[in-house]
């Protein structure tokens, strides 16, 4: 198996990002985030995710979300954001978000995401098929 890799995009926070001191609205980090996951699904696991959603009947909520707001971010600022994966269970998936400007981190998310039916609300197995793709982004945690 190659070594794990990040997902990584660059994210111009915009006017609408920010509240009236010109920094991001923190609840505005998680919709940017909820963007990048689409993105990555899209790009970085080839699984599209309108699909995914639409027609497989598959979604993936989130059931936990830890953030640490590290230093402000503002207008004009080009965050760079890095996923990858920290755990890979049977019906749920953790991933850690980063953002960083000029390489210093302002913002830092782990994340629970449910492999769920949309039909009937309900957890069920990660698919062998997508379990094999959040592989390559998996960097698990030394202490686990």
């Amino acid at each position: 198996m190659s070594a794990p890799v990040a997902f990584q995009k660059s994210h111009l926070i915009r006017f609408h990002h920010c509240d009236p001191a010109c920094i991001v609205f923190y609840p505005e980090y998680l919709v940017i985030f909820d963007e990048l996951i689409e993105d990555w699904f899209n790009e970085g696991l080839q699984v599209n995710f309108a699909q995914l959603h639409a027609e497989q009947r598959i979604g993936v909520p989130a059931a936990r979300i830890e953030v640490d707001f590290i230093a402000p971010s503002k207008i004009g600022d080009s965050l760079g954001l890095r996923l990858v994966v920290k755990r890979i269970g049977n019906k749920s998936f953790t991933l850690m978000i980063e953002g960083s400007v000029g390489g210093e981190v302002r913002i830092r998310a782990l994340m629970v995401r449910v492999v769920a039916a949309i039909d009937g609300l309900r957890g069920v197995s990660i698919p062998d098929v997508l379990r094999e793709k959040l592989a390559r982004f998996h960097f698990p945690d030394p202490q686990s």
